[in-house]
């Protein structure tokens, strides 16, 4: 991106969220306009890129490219994904968009039968049982979901190119989850109740019920006891979940109203209070593990809107949480283009991702 698009995009970006900042964010036309140049600039860009790979020979050292055809860039394949998704989202919500046809050209690059298919046989290999375990799963199914649930011709065309990919990822998905005893607490990819939360959605977006009544014994068996939840502990230094809101995010899909209200008060008893409602602070946005703050302050965001919702309208924590979600997103909205690639080639997608669950 040359140095005067960039300097354009962040005068866009800060005078469409700064708007946004006197009430609520919305996903307006601008910002999806803007954000969509992120994606685009990198889900075909190869390098730099970091894969999760396990070289089982000399025949196995091969460029991204060549392992993953359809989502090799973006830095890395789960980032590829929910770049992939995010463009979905933004094509499907506003199809006039003003770069909608380089969208689609971009897209059908990468959703053919044959890229898929390579996508499949690289899964079905040795020492690929762990690939992307959950994170780059739950994203894929989260790109699934948008492709079943958008009702046009683009929508059923891809959605039945990836279906051997979406159906290789919900096997994963019904072999994996039995075999978990513990979750995985942790604020970085591997965090289970992301992956529940992204998983359940998708169940019953496509009414699979085998799915969804797996993943709510599991979420019920891994969290409904949970008290206290240790939000002083938080955040980490390298963190882009909230393991105490990610877990709040999940069990308000998997209980009523009055059942989640309670479980809420018993695991985090001072919320209102609490350090979880502060934005963290992104010393160096030029640090890759660093930035991950912004994406903390982002997906935080969409687990306090979900959160909020799920709550009775009277429930007193409810003015607190819509300061802390403003707050959120005003900490780090404005510094998604901040011309580092080690945050460029992903927040964006938390960003619409957040702003789309209001």
């Amino acid at each position: 991106m040359k140095r005067i698009e960039f300097v354009l995009l962040i005068f866009t970006l800060l005078v469409s969220f700064l708007t946004a900042a006197e009430n609520e964010f919305h996903l307006t036309k601008k910002v999806a306009l803007s954000l969509s140049k992120l994606p685009l600039k990198c889900i075909h860009k190869e390098f730099p890129n970091k894969p999760s790979h396990v070289i089982n020979g000399p025949e196995d050292v091969l460029s991204p490219k060549q392992m993953h055809p359809a989502f090799y860039g973006c830095f890395d394949w789960h980032s590829s994904v929910h770049g992939h998704w995010m463009l979905v989202k933004l094509l499907k919500k506003f199809p006039d968009l003003e770069n909608s046809e380089k969208i689609i050209k971009s897209l059908n690059l990468s959703f053919t039968e044959s890229n898929i298919k390579k996508e499949v046989d690289y899964l079905n290999q040795k020492n690929r049982k762990s690939f992307e375990r959950m994170y780059g799963w739950a994203w894929l199914l989260k790109l699934a979901e948008e492709l079943h649930t958008w009702n046009s011709p683009l929508g059923k065309k891809w959605g039945k190119i990836i279906k051997p990919l979406e159906n290789k990822i919900v096997e994963r998905y019904l072999n994996f989850l039995p075999k978990l005893t513990y979750p995985i607490r942790t604020g970085v990819h591997p965090n289970t109740a992301f992956a529940l939360a992204f998983g359940l959605d998708y169940a019953r977006a496509i009414k699979d019920k085998k799915l969804e009544n797996l993943i709510l014994k599991k979420a019920k068996s891994f969290y409904l006891s949970d008290k206290n939840c240790p939000a002083n502990w938080e955040p980490g230094g390298e963190d882009f979940f909230s393991p105490c809101l990610m877990e709040a995010d999940l069990m308000r899909r998997v209980l009523d109203k009055k059942s989640f209200e309670k479980w809420l008060k018993d695991f985090l008893p001072n919320l209102k209070n609490s350090n979880l409602l502060k934005p963290a602070i992104v010393s160096d946005r030029s640090d890759p593990k660093i930035v991950h703050l912004d994406g903390l302050n982002l997906s935080r965001a969409w687990c306090l809107i979900g959160i909020k919702k799920a709550l009775p309208p009277n429930n007193a924590v409810i003015p607190v949480l819509k300061k802390s979600i403003n707050a959120h997103f005003k900490a780090s909205l404005n510094y998604i283009t901040s011309g580092e690639y080690g945050g460029e080639h992903w927040l964006a997608s938390f960003a619409i991702y957040a702003l789309s669950v209001q």
